[in-house]
């Protein structure tokens, strides 16, 4: 049998799909590219905004209507939150909420229903094992969940509600699956969750598991995805700048906002200037460190002076880039009671205005390391051109006749291409 997946959203969705990708592979299914002519279709949904779920309707549909006949399951956390909607498609057999979605293929083993199933059970609080299975694809940077939930009920955000409470990935479960995925040749682990440094399993906690992550042998980079600001500890940024550490230079810290009457409002658990401070000891601590963020535009009460508070604050603490998201009323959120909503063409300019300026703030970045050597774990190739990924989280490319692939190698620095910078060996070659 043949079967087809695709993956909304964040990082922590692409682990879990890869994942169910390999469970399917030892389960004797043939995965192709979602697109083609399938018997199962699993489409792994995100709700963190309404575009998202708009989003995870549109791919449904078009799977359906590619592969009338096929066995249509929506997972994740649209399918949570939004059953209802999702079983409303037609042509949708399954619908599994954030609990049961890695048993997705026990459902399908039993042929298309009548009607479709909705399995939406209420989300566990205990801490986790996943069964992980050897993997079917070439993976350089692996995503490694450790953990899933999260307590801190931030005003805007549904995804407590899609995920349910922070809960931890039981530590000698994560090391094994780590083994595995670097006995297939991973060069680098990318840590993940909702909320990665809230870890907490018998006691140990984020540095721990990074301590652990250090003793695998052959393992030659650990990366942090997204981390709250307010949960990293000094020995990591100890560890980062440590160059024989294999935790590697590069945090993502979402700031949301650069006002403290928005962070209020969003029920962020710090103020502007814990945020500048924090970043302020990374870069002293860790050389050439990359700090990159998240930022949201058009909070209920936003005003142009909130607005600038955020964009001054971006380019006074020489972030290296920025993500931007326009807010999205979910409903259940305490957002969801607030007053003085944005109108939609002011969220688009904001909007706007801030990836100009990320932009600008990762030219700045990527400019400081010119004529310098750097290394780069290379994955692929597209005509001749490899790319890859330096420790700081710069994307370089060379031209190379050479099979680079999962090699790490210096790389001289040469010029600017749009978001990356491009080079030559520093062998010749």
């Amino acid at each position: 049998k043949r079967a087809a997946l695709h993956t909304l959203g964040c990082r922590l969705n692409q682990s879990e799909t890869q994942l169910l990708r390999d469970k399917l592979v030892a389960a004797g299914y043939e995965v192709v590219p979602f697109g083609s002519q399938a018997d199962l279709g699993i489409i792994n949904t995100c709700t963190v905004t309404r575009e998202a779920d708009a989003k995870s309707r549109q791919m449904v549909r078009r799977f359906i209507r590619d592969n009338p006949d096929a066995f249509t399951a929506v997972i994740g956390c649209y399918g949570q939150t939004g059953h209802a909607a999702l079983s409303e498609v037609k042509g949708v057999d399954l619908v599994v909420g954030t609990e049961e979605k890695f048993n997705v293929l026990h459902y399908a083993s039993e042929g298309k229903p009548e009607n479709t199933i909705v399995v939406r059970d209420g989300i566990g609080r205990d801490d986790f094992t996943i069964e992980a299975q050897p993997s079917v694809a070439e993976l350089h940077r692996p995503n490694l969940k450790i953990q899933d939930g999260c307590d801190f009920m931030c005003s805007f955000c549904i995804i407590p509600f899609a995920r349910g409470r922070a809960r931890s990935r039981v530590m000698g479960d994560l090391i094994d699956e780590a083994k595995l995925r670097v006995d297939e040749g991973a060069r680098e682990l990318v840590l993940t969750g909702v909320n990665v440094g809230t870890y907490n399993w018998g006691g140990n906690t984020i540095e721990d598991v990074v301590d652990a992550l250090a003793n695998i042998e052959g393992l030659d980079r650990i990366r942090i995805s997204s981390i709250e600001p307010t949960t990293v500890p000094e020995s990591i940024l100890r560890h980062m700048a440590d160059p024989s550490h294999p935790l590697v230079p590069h945090l993502h810290l979402p700031l949301q906002s650069g006002s403290n009457q928005i962070l209020e409002r969003m029920k962020r658990k710090y103020t502007r200037e814990d945020y500048a401070d924090f970043v302020r000891e990374a870069a002293a601590m860790v050389p050439d460190i990359c700090i990159g963020t998240d930022v949201m535009v058009g909070m209920p009460g936003e005003t142009e002076a909130d607005f600038e508070d955020t964009c001054s604050l971006i380019r006074d603490l020489e972030l290296a880039y920025a993500h931007v998201f326009k807010f999205s009323l979910r409903p259940g959120t305490a957002a969801e009671r607030l007053d003085g909503h944005i109108e939609p063409a002011h969220k688009d300019s904001r909007g706007a205005r801030l990836r100009r300026l990320s932009a600008e703030q990762q030219t700045k970045f990527m400019e400081s390391f010119l004529g310098r050597e750097v290394l780069v774990l290379f994955e692929e190739a597209r005509d001749g051109v490899w790319t890859g990924y330096t420790p700081n989280y710069i994307r370089v490319a060379v031209t190379s006749d050479r099979d680079l692939s999962n090699e790490i190698l210096p790389v001289h620095a040469e010029r600017i291409a749009g978001d990356h910078m491009m080079g030559t060996l520093a062998d010749g070659d």
